[in-house]
């Protein structure tokens, strides 16, 4: 577990810990918003775009084979991101490194959900949950102190010797045994390469269309271009979901937990991202805060989530997976309206119970990613948890876009209206923040549907059917 373990928080660690940077990089590199909002997308990107890949190859080629080569292409790309001296170059390099944290997670994912036994598998994720969480608190607090006192290139130069050790900590404890036993090569063994193109082009091109679009219009012809991509590509993976070879698409589909499963995490994905992305902004610019101060403003989400995931597995037996998860989204959006509120002050201690109350109900709704890919056929492990990242990822870049199209339209309207610069922007965050809880609140009806109780199960308990599927 600890190969997977660490080997997870140097994917998640790079995740969050551009944001605290990224006002030093937009000064340093001479960057505009459009190009900005990019080196924070184009990693989670990636990420979701090859999450289905890694997912293929770790049910073909076999998890560890998978684990390293991703360690291996993450580290790589990082050393080219600390010696990157213009955007278009951090750019590419933060996106291969977003394809070597997608070979990494599905690995890791279908370690955690069918190696572990069935009782420890809350506790598998829970410490997952915990090592992210982790990667969370580090990530803005490394990233302030480094992007101060020695330059934001540094937060690339450290994952060098992460790197390293994850690389030679998974060869040395991620067995080769770990790859699942053969299976009949049939439909429902594994996607189609098809199929993985397919979402790659419809997750590019769809983000592209969501980031540049309110910068530099809609009706652009770049624009144009990427929307017509998105929209062949989106109407041509329907079409082939429905065929056979893709077989194995509708079979995880056909699981409760795991669609509703799908659903939150694409929910909380759109209503937390895009907030973390410019909460960053705001710390900095609007309330004057160096990036060490700005980074440290991140710890109560962390250590919300630390405090809360030991007790997960408890409390998940004792009131239940779905109404645990429900109230954990409550929770999440709560504290988005919270920070909307608090941010009003003009002071930092305003928005940190909001901050808190996103941490702890994270943490409650991990029971949901659980039963969600429990759900799943083992042979179809690799590619349940790569689409089940790939949607939690894609939701986070999508929630930048959205987020960032709310913030850029009640800004320039406020600005129109005579608003300063600072309380235009602080309109439209606030705006954004609004809407992102909005989005959250969706989520507890659906957690209750995806896990509700049947008689003699546990709750959302479609074990027996992705079992059968396994014989199909």
């Amino acid at each position: 577990m600890m190969a997977v373990l660490f080997s997870s928080f140097m994917t998640a660690l790079d995740n969050t810990i551009v944001n605290v940077a990224l006002p030093q990089i937009r000064a340093e590199l001479e960057l505009g918003g459009t190009d900005l909002k990019w080196v924070a997308a184009v990693y989670p990107l990636a990420l979701a775009s090859f999450l289905l890949l890694g997912g293929h190859l770790a049910d073909t080629i076999g998890r560890r084979a998978t684990l390293l080569l991703g360690v291996a292409l993450f580290t790589v790309s990082s050393i080219g991101c600390s010696t990157a001296t213009g955007g278009e170059t951090l750019i590419a390099f933060r996106g291969l490194q977003g394809v070597g944290a997608a070979l990494i997670l599905p690995a890791s994912l279908a370690v955690l959900s069918h190696d572990l036994p069935p009782r420890a598998r809350n506790a598998g994720f829970s410490a997952m949950t915990a090592t992210l969480a982790s990667a969370l608190a580090c990530g803005p607090v490394i990233s302030g102190i480094m992007t101060q006192y020695l330059g934001w290139t540094w937060l690339f130069v450290m994952n060098t010797p992460l790197g390293l050790a994850s690389f030679l900590v998974g060869a040395a404890a991620v067995p080769r045994s770990s790859r699942e036993p053969r299976v009949p090569k049939t439909p429902l063994a594994t996607v189609s390469l098809r199929t993985v193109a397919l979402a790659c082009f419809s997750l590019a091109a769809t983000a592209y269309c969501l980031i540049e679009g309110p910068e530099n219009g809609f009706a652009g012809l770049p624009v144009t271009i990427s929307g017509i991509v998105a929209v062949i590509s989106i109407v041509a993976l329907s079409c082939e979901v429905t065929r056979r070879r893709s077989s194995a698409l509708r079979l995880l589909f056909r699981q409760r937990p795991f669609t509703g499963g799908i659903i939150t995490q694409m929910l909380w994905g759109l209503g937390v991202s895009g907030v973390y992305f410019f909460t960053s902004q705001f710390l900095q610019n609007g309330l004057g805060l160096s990036p060490t101060s700005a980074g440290l403003t991140f710890t109560p989400v962390a250590l919300s989530l630390l405090a809360t995931a030991p007790f997960i597995a408890r409390m998940a037996r004792r009131w239940g997976d779905g109404r645990l998860s429900a109230v954990g989204l409550l929770m999440v959006g709560l504290g988005l309206l919270m920070i909307a509120w608090g941010s009003s002050e003009g002071n930092l201690f305003h928005i940190l119970p909001g901050l808190s109350s996103i941490g702890f109900g994270s943490a409650l709704a991990v029971p949901l990613t659980t039963r969600a890919l429990e759900s799943s056929p083992s042979h179809l492990s690799g590619i349940a948890a790569g689409l089940f990242s790939a949607i939690r990822e894609a939701s986070g870049v999508f929630g930048i876009a959205l987020v960032g199209a709310i913030v850029t339209f009640v800004q320039h309207a406020e600005t129109s209206a005579g608003a300063s610069p600072a309380n235009a922007f602080l309109s439209g965050y606030q705006a954004g923040l609004y809407v992102a809880s909005a989005l959250v609140a969706v989520g507890p009806p659906v957690a209750l549907w995806a896990l509700r109780r049947h008689a003699g199960t546990a709750d959302g308990d479609d074990l027996p059917l992705a079992r059968a599927g396994e014989d199909t």
